[in-house]
């Protein structure tokens, strides 16, 4: 199967998972508002997520799977099931022992990554009883990041690409049915995310079954492939932890903040992730097993194709989402999320903070494009690098932006600190003769500028005239967001056509193909 047709079908079921996550906001929106109750939830669901990433989905995934793919490989299927059940006993143990200490010190926490909290007691409590409720998601998650790289190194990519719809499924029940059962919303949410995540675990487990993957319990063991992987794994750790400790960063100054700076940032931060999740996350998911097998075979030159693929691919459809986040922000956070709690200014502020993240979009997707390239060769260590100097920037950044921006100077700070952490990802590969950008990618990207900009500039002329339509009820809302989306969907590709930046008869062939 060609790599545009593995990322649809990945996307296709990213695509639903976000649709409902979509609802899922606009019921918390509604439900929670921007106010305190809502950024303690935030913050709650926060610190599994930063774990998550930290050691499942960052370090863990960056060497299991090239581990795991390599073994698959060369040793057979039942030297592979033995690394991932000895992997996921020392997972099991390792995450036990890091939730009981957070749910034991979860005031401390909370009081070094929310301080701003403290000021207030009641809002600090609250924080520190959500994230107790949530954070036994963290070791379910990681289990299902494991066993989701078992199937996605075994060309199974649909199945892990189903398991964020349960999570919102949940959330979502638990915000029609029982936010009024618990002392607030919040106390249902943050159930209903673990929940989800136990419930996600059970899903895969039984899907890698499905595969011939029945993972049994056995005793931890530091074998040369369970070594081989922490050797791998602990520089990869150090780099998403940098990355994750630039968003804790932002929280923290973020809880100095008015109140409901959390949450604009993060209303904004959920829209501008639609893309990044249906391409970038994609990308990112399927590039990773399939340059690992590319490295294992030796060859080379389908590597530089598939990413140069994944380039083509990834900005064809990001920079034209970047140009209508930043044209028209407020529209779609008016009709998407302004109702009940969440106020007319809520949107304005949260407009701003879109409009500043959608600077960085290509950016966000260019990484998990560039990233397994280190990830599929066993270096971890290089990307490190690269993000520590990101940190800087945007720390550095944040400082300054935020006395003039406030929120909306945090937001800025992250789009400009992903374009260099990009610079230096692409840069390295193509100094150490690892990827080539071909000429023909370099020429569809000014071409897609082009479109975009042409689409942007029909998408500000309609707005203006359809201005009205966002004032009256809501269906009508709805309409003229429609209205917008087909012109400018429809301006994108009529463009892309007209400048040569796509063919009819290479896109058919490109969907066919398996190999350069």
């Amino acid at each position: 199967m060609s790599l545009a047709r593995t990322v649809a079908i990945f996307s296709s079921f990213t695509f639903i998972s976000r649709i409902l996550g979509f609802v899922r906001d606009i019921l918390s929106a509604s439900i929670l508002g921007a106010g305190i109750v809502a950024d303690c939830f935030f913050v709650a669901l926060k610190l599994p997520n930063f774990f998550r990433r930290l050691f499942a989905e960052g370090a863990f995934s960056a060497s299991f799977i090239p581990v795991f793919t390599a073994t698959l490989t060369t040793g057979g299927r039942e030297e592979a099931l033995s690394f991932a059940e000895t992997a996921f006993s020392s997972l099991i143990v390792v995450l036990l022992v890091l939730v009981a200490v957070m749910e034991i010190f979860a005031p401390g926490v909370i009081y070094v990554l929310a301080g701003g909290f403290s000021d207030d007691e009641a809002k600090f409590q609250l924080a520190v009883m959500l994230t107790r409720i949530t954070f036994p998601f963290l070791l379910f998650i990681s289990l299902v990041s494991l066993l989701g790289g078992i199937l996605n190194a075994l060309g199974k990519f649909s199945e892990t690409a189903g398991t964020p719809i349960i999570l919102n499924l949940c959330m979502i029940s638990a915000l029609m049915f029982f936010s009024d059962q618990l002392e607030t919303p919040a106390h249902s949410l943050a159930l209903a995310v673990t929940v989800a995540g136990l419930i996600q675990l059970i899903w895969l487990y039984l899907a890698c079954r499905r595969v011939g993957y029945k993972i049994r319990l056995v005793l931890p063991r530091m074998t040369p492939k369970v070594k081989e992987m922490l050797i791998i794994m602990m520089p990869a750790a150090l780099g998403a932890g940098v990355i994750q400790i630039n968003l804790m960063l932002d929280m923290i100054i973020a809880s100095h903040l008015p109140d409901g700076s959390i949450s604009f940032l993060f209303y904004a931060d959920r829209l501008n992730q639609l893309p990044i999740g249906v391409i970038g996350v994609a990308l990112g998911t399927v590039l990773l097993p399939l340059l690992a097998r590319n490295i294992a075979e030796g060859d080379e030159t389908q590597v530089s194709y598939n990413q140069n693929r994944a380039i083509e691919l990834g900005l064809f459809l990001t920079i034209p989402a970047a140009v209508a986040f930043m044209i028209v922000p407020y529209q779609l956070i008016h009709v998407l999320f302004e109702r009940g709690a969440f106020s007319a200014d809520d949107s304005w502020q949260t407009a701003y903070a879109l409009a500043a993240y959608a600077v960085g979009l290509p950016a966000y997707v260019l990484a998990k494009i560039f990233s397994p390239g280190y990830f599929a060769r066993k270096d971890t260590r290089t990307p490190v690098k690269y993000a520590m100097v990101a940190l800087v920037v945007n720390m550095t950044l944040n400082l300054i932006l935020m006395q003039y921006f406030a929120h909306v100077g945090l937001a800025m700070a992250t789009a400009i600190s992903a374009w260099v952490n990009v610079a230096m990802l692409s840069g390295g590969l193509v100094r150490r003769g690892h990827f080539t950008f071909e000429t023909v990618v370099l020429r569809r990207l000014s071409k897609y500028l082009l479109a975009s900009a042409v689409m942007g500039g029909i998408v500000w002329l309609t707005s203006g005239q359809i201005a009205p339509m966002f004032d009256g009820p809501l269906t009508q809302k709805i309409l003229g967001l429609i209205i917008l989306m087909v012109a400018g969907i429809g301006s994108y590709l009529v463009m892309t056509f007209v400048t040569g930046a796509v063919d009819l008869r290479e896109l058919k062939a490109f969907l066919r193909r398996k190999k350069a």
